[in-house]
């Protein structure tokens, strides 16, 4: 392959990240929001964050991106380029899943802990903020991980706009050389690695999340040597 082709297909690397990053930005925000909305006093909030959620996930990414790009444009007369585009329909196609692991965390965490914060006069701000993220965020780490390698794949669903990502790129190689076995296990090679990489980071922060949360007590051994002598009044 020339170094014309690879510099393509680098490019489309380049796309794909972008698209990657800035999708995961916005699904990660509007799963906090909805996620946290999902569990408001309020039903009205609770109903439509759960519109949105059943909307979005009961829909198809794909035809979601053609909705944005194609349909709404002459509804609203302006056009969003391909990357705003794919950007938007993935990251509130891909939000709705979150908000859902969202809510779910919440709802694991024990409820003693939300009538603590009853107790200590706490605004349901700062019980949300101060007591339930704390502990629900490192939960939601491992399916917030199977999700953004789920959004990396998607990312693939922008082609159909004619934007240069991997899948694009890739596509317009194989034409050139009409090599389709060795093309595309480039391709196959570079999602992997990019969701290898992302895997090994979503496991990193995780650990950092979960450190020092959930620690069991030390053994009774290790209290009793810690006592100082004398301490305990012991039998004599």
């Amino acid at each position: 392959m020339t170094s014309g082709l690879w510099e393509l297909v680098l490019q489309g690397v380049w796309v794909t990240i972008q698209l990657l990053v800035l999708s995961a930005l916005l699904a990660t925000a509007v799963s906090f929001v909805a996620g946290i909305a999902r569990t408001h006093r309020l039903w009205i909030v609770r109903f439509l964050a759960g519109l949105y959620t059943e909307v979005f996930r009961g829909t198809s990414a794909l035809v979601m991106i053609f909705w944005v790009f194609f349909v709404l444009p002459p509804a609203f007369g302006w056009q969003l380029v391909p990357l705003w585009a794919g950007t938007l329909a993935l990251g509130l196609t891909y939000g709705a899943y979150g908000a859902e692991i969202v809510r779910g965390a919440l709802g694991a965490v024990d409820p003693a802990q939300q009538e603590g914060g009853i107790a200590l006069s706490f605004t349901p701000w700062q019980r949300m903020r101060l007591i339930l993220l704390p502990q629900a965020v490192p939960e939601m780490i491992p399916p917030f991980s199977n999700l953004l390698i789920e959004l990396l794949k998607g990312t693939a669903l922008v082609s159909i706009m004619g934007m240069g990502d991997l899948a694009f790129s890739g596509n317009l190689v194989r034409l050139a050389l009409q090599e389709s076995a060795e093309i595309y296990t480039y391709v196959l090679l570079v999602y992997f690695v990019l969701a290898f990489l992302l895997t090994r980071m979503m496991r990193g922060l995780e650990k950092r999340l979960k450190a020092g949360v959930g620690k069991a007590p030390a053994p009774a051994a290790e209290k009793v040597a810690a006592q100082p002598a004398g301490a305990g009044g012991g039998l004599r």
